[in-house]
């Protein structure tokens, strides 16, 4: 197995992990089984991966900006970076809005089907938080978002992943103002910061190493909680317009690396998916960042002045997918309760769906944050909105699988973009793995 590619590894994993929660799945006690002993080694993975990103990110993004030696650099990579996100994501939106006026799911949802989701989920509580959590949301004024990027406690900030913005500030703060001393002063910390950044590149290797098995519990968990299967059924259409929308994406992105990077969509999407892969088990943009980083800077070759401010950034601002899904779900939740949308209401989702994609993003369960908070600025009627999200609650997990596999590749996609520009694109990456100074290290303890 070893000989095998880490993506194909991963597929494995998964593959067996779908059958394996199938074959469970058949077993009154399957369930409880996984639940007890399969599902914590996929907890474990994810938890390594998370443990890691706060101090990758610190480490990465200072050492990216101390290599700079110029602020104006910097400014420069950083308004390419916000302006291709702001783009892609209202590419994401339109492409939303275009694939469910098209199709139009939501005229097919019968009255009985309505009734039955209503009376599973809507009054389940993960949707009631969802709903306090957006009007609380709502409530804030309109640069609140900007206020909670700055923190008052970096040490504090940088304990809780939900704060990943505030921990971006402080570095990207830090990072300029050693650029403002003298080299001399800034060296010990900057010698710090470069050691510890390729110390927690090992980490990532190491964990790897056992992301096949990991994926492998994720999946298999995924399998046995799935909901109601006469439910998902009746929801398959919806699910596949998004599904639809979220494949155009990717074909989106293949296209501007080809014309932009000069790239093969194919050589790209090889070099991603194992960070894909991940992204689509662990439904989690965050945990799959310091992923998404080594493929990105050892397997693409982007380099990591650019790497390490975009793909934080974009882990916590940029939700192509995230985006798109909204714009259909909003638009098949008032086709299926025959809640009437004008042109100027689609356009208000693609304003809304933007805005919310950044001042939600530290938000747990943004998604659906994100859906309440776009179906309100339309005027959907408060009363129904838990219905709203009922009708789509069955469908949830897995779209969330597929549209955080679409995120990921769009901040991939943009650090390509942005390291093209500034050329910063090499050519050669060098790939590293978990042993390289292994027998280099054992020779010097025999020494």
């Amino acid at each position: 197995m070893k000989k095998l590619a880490l993506h194909w590894r991963i597929l494995i994993g998964m593959l067996l992990g779908v059958l394996f929660g199938i074959l469970m799945g058949q077993f009154e006690w399957g369930g409880q089984f996984i639940g007890d002993w399969i599902k914590p080694f996929g907890t474990i993975f994810i938890k390594l991966l998370k443990l890691i990103a706060v101090p990758l990110i610190v480490a990465s993004l200072i050492k990216g900006i101390s290599d700079l030696k110029d602020i104006s650099k910097f400014r420069n990579i950083g308004f390419r970076t916000i302006s291709i996100y702001i783009l892609t994501t209202v590419v994401a939106i339109s492409i939303g809005l275009l694939v469910v006026n098209v199709f139009k799911p939501g005229e097919g949802i019968s009255e009985q089907t309505i009734a039955k989701l209503t009376e599973t989920y809507a009054g389940n509580a993960s949707i009631n938080t969802k709903v306090q959590t957006a009007a609380a949301q709502q409530k804030a004024g309109p640069l609140d978002f900007i206020v909670n990027m700055v923190p008052d406690n970096a040490l504090s900030a940088m304990t809780a992943n939900g704060r990943m913005l505030e921990v971006i500030v402080f570095t990207i703060f830090l990072g300029i103002c050693m650029l403002l001393v003298k080299p001399s002063q800034a060296k010990p910390l900057k010698d710090f910061f470069d050691s510890l950044n390729e110390v927690i590149l090992k980490m990532v290797d190491i964990i790897m190493l056992t992301s096949p098995y990991a994926v492998f519990a994720l999946l298999a968990n995924v399998v046995v909680t799935a909901g109601d299967p006469e439910i998902l059924q009746k929801l398959l259409f919806y699910a596949g317009v998004v599904i639809l929308g979220l494949f155009t994406m990717i074909i989106f992105y293949c296209i501007l690396i080809a014309v932009i990077a000069k790239k093969s969509p194919f050589w790209f999407l090889k070099q991603i998916s194992p960070a894909q892969l991940l992204a689509f088990s662990t439904s989690s943009s965050a945990a799959t960042l310091p992923v998404t980083m080594e493929r990105v800077e050892e397997h693409i070759g982007v380099d990591k002045e650019v790497s390490s401010f975009v793909l934080p950034v974009g882990a916590t601002v940029n939700m192509d997918g995230t985006s798109l899904y909204q714009a259909v779900a909003a638009v098949f939740i008032a086709q299926a309760l025959s809640f009437p949308l004008e042109f100027g209401d689609q356009l208000t989702i693609v304003l809304t769906a933007l805005l919310a994609s950044i001042g939600s993003a530290a938000v747990p369960g943004a998604g659906m944050v994100m859906l309440v908070i776009v179906l309100e600025s339309i005027g959907f009627p408060a009363d129904k909105l838990a219905v709203g999200l009922a009708l789509i609650f069955a469908v949830d997990r897995p779209l969330d699988m597929l549209r955080t596999t679409v995120n990921v590749t769009g901040d991939a996609t943009v650090s390509i973009l942005v390291a093209k520009s500034v050329g910063k694109l090499h050519k050669n990456p060098q790939e590293k793995t978990w042993d390289e100074n292994l027998e280099e290290n054992d020779l010097e303890g025999k020494l």
